[in-house]
């Protein structure tokens, strides 16, 4: 195995300064190579793809004995719903991550919630969080020990004396959950673990809305306080904040009007850095024009999350929808309206959930959820690539390459964590192992301007200095800058894709 060299910049830039005006590329000798696209893998890339959900009390042995690993499809085929993530989703209480002040479930490797996560990262797949403060519906989701410390709070409206939860504008629990907040974010703050943070989980189910404060005027207070504090907590890991109407709102009878700063606490998250995600997709009495043009507005400028706010089989009567599309006893119409919704809305990843969802997806829907793999986030690849067949060491080489994204989403490289830290890389391969022996990123590639049925063209400049004379070959790849130069996303190209990530092209010779 031949080692990586450790050389990785901008090609344009550092050629641009190492020769000023570049001639075109000296070798008479160019080879072009098309590339067909794979439209069916699963590739895992962040911010894309189906997310599947974890019950807040399983274990890790759930994989088996929920079904999770033998799950029957329509089409008649047993498959692993793992096998069709790209991450798990745990939308579980602070109590359970924090059972007492200072002692973390992160912590205790033996404790259940951390085997569960550890399940998850042992598959390969990258874990997500929401902690939910509010108790109402659920039980106490606060811990205990923030209240004994003076914390105010009050008791679920519609069950008197049960379901403690604080005031959001409470100095007590804003101190005591700034520290966890923290602390949380020294364990997770990983892109490599962790997918993405609901960061704003305060609210009703933590999806922040039929908030109760000491006083309603607190309500934009508490979000920048919120938002401010996410973001100075999680640098790498993306933010989700939900854009619906009701964001911080008192609120608790109905979808109702809309606000009139709703729009601009979306704005401010924004601003801030956060994603966008929203948790009623399908129910058409909830998610309504007003949402679909917040969608509309940040669309290829935040990715979009959905989750759908039907749950077919339990005490949701999901046939009595607006729409009038659903019928009874068929949570399959659910799925297609959820599925029409995200393509509408452009989402980057759907969700499976857990139970009746997760069944109905794969037994019911299974066609639609490897429609969302073939059509929906981002998948990206070079369709056409021009490449010199030859070259001296020290010369200046041109490759043009062609790039098409086949989702109706986008690659948010613009997001404020990932700061365009992907960009098209070439490396010369060893012509044995097909490992990379040196590597080139172009840093003027700008993936998050990839969009369906725009295909994007390029003329990548550089010098080739260090290498060895022989015979290589061309490997191009999407590449983490962060990292090395290593591969970071993988390119939806149908052959020739090495272990490693990178897309054997053609042959070279250095002269």
């Amino acid at each position: 195995m031949k080692l990586l060299s450790s050389f990785c910049k901008s090609m344009a830039g550092v050629a641009a300064v190492m020769f000023g005006a570049i001639p075109v590329n000296a070798a008479s000798a160019l080879t072009s190579v098309t590339i067909a696209p794979d439209t069916v893998s699963v590739f895992r890339n962040p911010l894309t793809g189906w997310v599947m959900y974890l019950g807040r009390t399983w274990d890790s042995d759930f994989w088996e004995t929920r079904g999770y690993d033998s799950m029957l499809t329509s089409t008649g085929d047993t498959v692993r719903v793992s096998d069709y993530a790209s991450c798990a989703y745990i939308r579980t209480s602070w109590a359970s991550f924090e059972p007492e002040e200072g002692k973390y479930a992160w912590n205790d490797p033996d404790s259940r919630l951390m085997r569960l996560i550890r399940s998850v990262w042992d598959r390969g797949m990258r874990i997500a969080f929401r902690v939910v403060i509010d108790g109402r519906d659920q039980g106490q989701n606060t811990p205990q020990y923030v209240f004994d410390a003076g914390a105010e709070g009050y008791y679920d409206p519609k069950n008197p004396g049960q379901n403690y939860s604080p005031y959001p504008d409470d100095p007590v629990f804003q101190e005591k959950y700034e520290k966890f907040f923290h602390a949380m974010a020294e364990e997770f703050d990983d892109p490599e673990k962790v997918e993405f943070i609901d960061a704003y989980s305060l609210g009703k189910w933590g999806e922040s809305h039929s908030m109760i404060y000491k006083d309603n005027a607190n309500k934009e207070p508490v979000f920048d306080w919120v938002t401010s504090l996410a973001t100075s907590c999680f640098k790498r890991v993306p933010m989700l904040v939900h854009y619906h109407r009701m964001l911080g709102d008192p609120t608790d009878d109905g979808w109702g009007a809309v606000p009139e700063n709703a729009e601009k606490l979306i704005g401010k998250a924004v601003d801030l850095g956060f994603s966008l995600r929203h948790d009623a997709f399908g129910m058409t009495g909830y998610y309504e024009d007003w949402e679909k043009e917040q969608a509309r507005k940040w669309n290829f400028r935040r990715p979009i999350i959905m989750e759908g706010g039907w749950i077919t089989g339990a005490h949701h009567r999901y046939w009595r929808d607006p729409s009038g599309e659903y019928r009874e006893g068929h949570a399959a119409d659910v799925r297609l309206g959820e599925y029409k919704a995200s393509r509408e809305a452009r989402v980057n990843m759907m969700d499976l959930r857990i139970n009746d969802e997760t069944r109905s997806w794969f037994e019911e829907a299974f066609p639609l959820v490897k429609s969302f793999v073939a059509h929906g986030g981002y998948r990206l690849y070079p369709d056409s690539l021009s490449l010199p067949s030859e070259f001296k060491a020290g010369e200046p080489v041109t490759i043009t390459h062609r790039w098409n994204n086949i989702g109706w989403g986008y690659c948010p490289t613009n997001i404020p964590q990932w700061n365009q830290c992907y960009k098209v890389g070439f490396a010369l391969l060893d012509t044995a192992t097909l490992e990379p022996v040196k590597v080139w990123a172009d840093n003027d590639t700008r993936l998050d301007l990839w969009l369906k049925g725009e295909p994007v063209s390029y003329t990548s400049r550089f010098n080739i200095e260090g290498v060895a004379p022989g015979n290589y070959v061309w490997g191009v790849a999407l590449v983490d800058v962060r990292n090395d130069c290593r591969v970071g996303l993988r390119i939806a190209a149908k052959d020739n894709v090495t272990p490693l990530g990178w897309v054997a092209l053609s042959s070279v010779s250095v002269k």
